[in-house]
Order: structure tokens, then sequence, then C-alpha cells
């Protein structure tokens, strides 16, 4: 689907040169001499590498749609993660790299989407907040809450992420996957 250069939008998958190209960030300018135009921050869905580029509302850029499937997460075996349909019940194999560093918050029959462009697997999207248990993280010194300074914790998967001083060995928090962030005390 064809669109103009100043309709692209942060997270729209474009194709360009022959590539796909994700948006990741956008900014409309208007100098004083001459016509607009979009400069928008492209991340590459295949080899990651970065570019940014002006799109001008006369440039012609191609669209394209994702198939996205449910998978169910199974297992992690040999650097492979199985990952299986939840309506036809096909198994996928992906690399682990292919996820990142997010992998480690994969979790025994977590539900996931699995984006692919003509057939090929492109992305794998988490859910966007997962619950964690606290196993490192350093006692609560008296009086220490009054600031409100973080700190380090380990969590069951092997993440680190920075906590509140109220928080101790044992808690259970959700964590932000896209940032890694601490966001609160689970209930």
């Amino acid at each position: 689907m064809k669109i103009n250069g100043n309709e692209i939008r942060p997270g729209n998958v474009i194709q360009h040169n022959n590539e796909l190209w994700v948006a990741v960030k956008l900014q409309h300018v208007k100098p004083g001499k001459g016509g607009a135009f979009a400069q928008v921050e492209l991340k590459n869905l295949v080899t990651g590498s970065k570019l940014n580029e002006r799109f001008r509302s006369a440039d012609k850029v191609d669209r394209v749609r994702l198939e996205q499937t449910d998978y169910q997460f199974l297992y992690e075996s040999d650097n492979m993660l199985a990952f299986m349909d939840t309506t036809s019940y096909e198994q996928i194999e992906l690399q682990t790299e292919f996820v990142g560093e997010r992998a480690a918050f994969l979790q025994d029959g977590m539900m996931v989407v699995v984006e692919s462009h003509e057939g090929k697997h492109i992305g794998v999207k988490l859910p966007d907040q997962v619950t964690l248990e606290i196993t490192e993280t350093e006692p609560v010194v008296k009086g220490q809450t009054a600031a409100s300074s973080n700190k380090p914790a380990i969590c069951n998967n092997g993440v680190r992420v920075m906590v509140p001083p109220f928080l101790a060995v044992g808690d259970n928090i959700i964590v932000d996957t896209n940032e890694v962030t601490y966001l609160k005390r689970a209930e």
C-alpha cells in the first residue's frame, strides 16, 4: 500500500531500498526556505541497523502489513526457542538471538505474537509487563527510605533492575519488558 512520505508514523513498517524498516522516531520539519519534510529514524527489521531518512509529502513509500500470529512459548533448548501456534498447533523454533535480550522475560506458557512477512519470521512481540520475583538485593537500611534513591535487584530470570529501597528478597514485582524498568509491586 503506497502512502505519502508525511503520513509515516512511529511503528509503521515500510519497504525502503528493497528492505523492511520500522519507523522508530519521527519529526516534522518546516524550514524557512523550501518545502516541509518528515525526518524519520528507521530501524532495519532484519539486521537491526539504523538509518535517518527525509521524506517529503510528494515521496511515495510502500507501507507493509505484517502477518501477526499468536504463539505460546514452550521451552528453550540449545540456543533455540520453541513456540506453538495456538490455533493450528504447529511448532516453530527461533534462535535465542532473534528475540535478543528480551528472551530472558520468556516464561513457560507465555503468549507472544510472532510477526512475519511473506512467510519469513521478522519479530516477536512479548507482553509489555511481566511479574518477576526478586532473588538478590541489598537489605533495607533504616532511614534510607526518606530519600528517593533506588537500589539494584536481580530477578529470578537473571535480569538486573533498579527498585525502590523498601523491596526485599522474595517480593514479586511487575517489570516493563520494553524499557527493562520496575513499574510496581505485584499484588
